[in-house]
């Protein structure tokens, strides 16, 4: 209790900037929803047959699995709030349109029929009898709509969009019960909080409802605008992938850029895994984010590697790059962050293993964890593995990155992928199984920008390019160990390691 408290205490402004972002992209999202389902749901009252059709499409909207919807807005609206604000409104639909449409159909005839009796036009019948007759399962609906999207936002910070999901992702990442705990219990009390809400504006009159949502619908909005609205001049989004490295390297890349122009650099932080940074580039919604040779060639060029000289893997990622998409990396650092295969200190001598061939002949005992990533890299993930060492592991489990430290140290696996520079195989007591066939290329890191946007911003490059050749493997290592497991900010440790290396004053 002790340790949350204090984090709790060293996170406060963070919770409440994340808060304020989960709030906005919540009652947007709801506001769209209703603003949407509500009228499509009365107007559905009058057509039966086009009202089956239409709800049958919002209901196949919501299997979408939510990760696969935001991943499908990243080409098409880029990353940030806008795309998750639609996959909330997608997901948010189904129960205000069928609710609506329920509440207005099982109104009873006879009360219809006594408004038109009297004279009431459909309008008048509408807003008079049918909608407050109704109200209570239209409300239902917005209640259910509104868990679904506070719910969901959490994972809105996969690609950018803020929230209380940046939290939850830092304690995954980081193996922090402390700080997911501070991350969802506000989502949590959120949602009680806004459904108290809704049903006092339930309770009011009509008028007064429209008012009150009205009143906060244009403070939010004006909140949520008004940085967009800002002078953007001279600012330049450098982005991170999951975990502590991209978190150091992207302020060190920070820091030297303000040190030595007059651009200001924003740093978006865990956006999540390669294809999403690399369509978030493609599509200018970040400038650059820092990006492997290997990873290059595996993943977005598909190519295999020439030679597994660190200098020949660069040149030709820096090629193949230019060639297809126009982009250049800069210099790359020294540490090579390769994929390695790990398993505990323990197993290892137990088993008598010390290369990945050795794992021949457990090959039986084997239960590996490793990412998805890694699973479905033909050129340089489990797939090379298997042909190069005539491996075949019987019931691989995919997982996300970080746990599957957790999964190792509860003997749930005993084999996984690795990064070589993860603070996790000291902080676990891991040995890296040798890759004597040298399947793994040289994973230098080198920011990744479009060649456009270097050109009319040539003066980053030489304030980049004094990391070319730094950094070794055993730094690199430490400096992810202070983040993860000594919870330092990743703005201090690259601060200091400049100031070490006279990069800076």
């Amino acid at each position: 209790m002790n340790t949350f408290l204090e984090t709790l205490s060293s996170r406060r402004g963070e919770l409440l900037q994340t808060l304020i972002e989960h709030i906005q992209i919540s009652f947007i999202a709801l506001l769209i929803a209703v603003l949407i389902g509500v009228p499509l749901g009365i107007l559905l009252t009058k057509t039966d047959r086009i009202a089956e059709i239409v709800i049958n499409i919002a209901a196949v909207m919501q299997t979408i699995p939510s990760l696969a919807l935001l991943g499908l807005m990243i080409p098409l609206f880029g990353i940030g709030e806008v795309p998750a604000i639609i996959a909330l409104v997608i997901y948010a639909l189904l129960p205000v349109l069928r609710n609506t449409y329920t509440g207005i159909n099982e109104v009873d005839e006879s009360l219809v029929e006594a408004a038109e009796g009297i004279g009431m036009k459909p309008v008048r019948r509408l807003l008079k009898v049918e909608i407050p007759i109704a109200m209570p399962i239209i409300m239902a609906g917005i209640r259910t709509a509104m868990v679904l999207i506070i719910g969901t936002a959490t994972l809105a910070a996969l690609i950018g969009a803020g929230g209380l999901g940046d939290l939850i992702l830092l304690g995954i990442n980081r193996n922090n019960t402390d700080l997911i705990l501070i991350g969802a219990i506000p989502a949590a009390l959120l949602a009680i909080i806004f459904d108290i809400g809704l049903r006092i504006i339930q309770n009011l009159s009509y008028k007064r409802a429209m008012i009150t949502v009205g009143t906060i619908f244009v403070i939010i909005l004006a909140v949520t605008l008004a940085p967009l609205l800002t002078n953007r001049d001279g600012e330049i989004t450098i982005a991170g992938k999951l975990g502590s490295e991209p978190a150091i390297i992207t302020n060190m890349y920070k820091i030297l850029i303000e040190e030595e122009t007059d651009y200001t650099v924003n740093v978006e932080d865990g956006l999540g895994q390669t294809s999403f940074l690399f369509n978030a580039l493609r599509s200018d919604d970040i400038d650059g984010y820092l990006e492997f040779t290997g990873t290059v060639l595996g993943e977005l060029v598909k190519e295999a590697p020439e030679s597994n000289d660190v200098e020949v893997v660069y040149n030709q990622a820096n090629t193949a790059l230019d060639s297809e998409f126009d982009m250049t990396m800069l210099e790359p650092m020294m540490f090579n962050n390769t994929y390695t295969l790990a398993v505990k200190r323990d197993f290892a001598e137990e088993n008598n293993l010390t290369t990945i061939e050795d794992l021949k002949s457990i090959e039986d005992e084997i239960r590996p964890g490793f990412t998805m990533e890694f699973n479905d890299r033909v050129e340089d993930g489990y797939p090379a593995i298997q042909e190069a060492y005539d491996l075949n592991f019987n019931d691989v489990i995919t997982m996300e990155p970080q746990l599957r430290y957790q999964a190792i140290e509860n003997g749930e696996i005993n084999l996984m992928d690795a990064y070589a520079t993860d603070a996790e195989l000291r902080q676990y007591d891991m040995v890296i199984l040798e890759d004597n066939k040298q399947v793994f290329p040289p994973y230098q890191g080198a920011p990744l920008f479009k060649q456009e946007f270097l050109d009319e911003h040539s003066e980053i490059i030489d304030p980049l390019n004094q990391l070319s050749g730094m950094i070794t493997d055993e730094e690199m290592q430490d400096m992810n160990y202070r983040v993860t497991v000594d919870d330092e900010a990743p703005y201090d440790v690259a601060e200091e390691f400049l100031q070490e290396n006279n990069l800076i004053d």
